[in-house]
C-alpha cells in the first residue's frame, strides 16, 4: 500500500500540473496552492446484496476535496450524474477513474466541476474499491488555510461564486451534514444564503 501510494501521489502532482496549464496558469500553481498536501485513502468493501433494487451501496454524492483517483474491481456499480441521468462507469482493466472535488471547483471558480456519483449494489460480488482523496492537510496544530477563488480566474465577466474558506470549515460542513445529496458547494456561494 505503500509504495502505491507513493505512485498515486505522483499520477496526482502530474495531474495538478496538467489541470493548472489547463487553468492557463503556472504548471506548479496548484501544487503551490497544498492541493496535494493531504492524501486521504479509504478502501470499500461492499458484500453481495441479495436485493439491489432495495438499497444503494453509497448515495449520491461530490467529493469534498481537490481530486480523486479510484481504482475500481471489474463488478462495477460506479455511477455519475450525466444530464440529469445516472451513467454506468464500466471497468477498465488498469485504469483509474479521476473525479474532480468540491475544493477544486471552489478554487476555479466553477472552471472545473465537482461530479455527482454513487454506487449501486448489486448480488454479485464483492464489490471493493480504492480511493485516494488529495485535500488539504488537517492537523490540530496548524493554522487554517484559506482557500477562494483563485484571483487570475476572476474578472469582470467572471465574478467569484463562491466565499473564502478555511480548509476545516469544509470538512466539518461534510461531516456535520453527511452525504444527503444536497450540494457541499452550495453553502458557501456567496449568493446564495446558508442551506442549514
Amino acid at each position: 500500500m505503500m509504495a502505491y501510494s507513493k505512485q498515486v501521489m505522483e499520477l496526482g502532482l502530474k495531474l495538478f500540473e496538467l489541470l493548472s496549464e489547463a487553468l492557463g496558469l503556472d504548471p506548479n500553481h496548484l501544487k503551490e496552492m497544498d492541493c496535494a498536501n493531504g492524501l486521504y485513502v479509504t478502501a470499500h468493501y461492499y458484500p453481495p446484496c441479495p436485493e439491489p433494487d432495495l438499497t444503494l451501496g453509497l448515495s449520491n454524492h461530490t467529493d469534498s476535496g481537490f481530486l480523486t483517483l479510484l481504482l475500481q474491481d471489474q463488478i462495477g456499480g460506479l455511477q455519475v450524474l450525466h444530464k440529469n441521468e445516472w451513467v454506468d462507469v464500466p471497468f477498465l482493466a488498469g485504469a483509474l477513474v479521476v473525479n474532480i472535488g468540491d475544493l477544486m471547483e471552489l478554487i476555479t471558480n466553477a472552471k472545473f466541476k465537482s461530479l455527482y456519483h454513487r454506487v449501486l449494489a448489486n448480488n454479485i460480488g464483492p464489490r471493493i474499491s480504492v480511493a485516494f482523496f488529495f485535500r488539504m492537510h488537517l492537523q490540530e496544530s496548524s493554522n487554517s488555510r484559506l482557500y477562494g477563488p483563485i484571483k487570475e480566474l476572476l474578472s469582470e465577466e467572471s465574478p467569484p461564486i463562491y466565499k473564502e474558506v478555511i480548509a476545516e470549515e469544509v470538512v466539518e460542513y461534510r461531516y456535520t451534514k453527511g452525504l444527503n445529496g444536497i450540494p457541499l458547494l452550495s453553502h458557501f456561494k456567496l449568493d446564495a444564503s446558508s442551506s442549514d
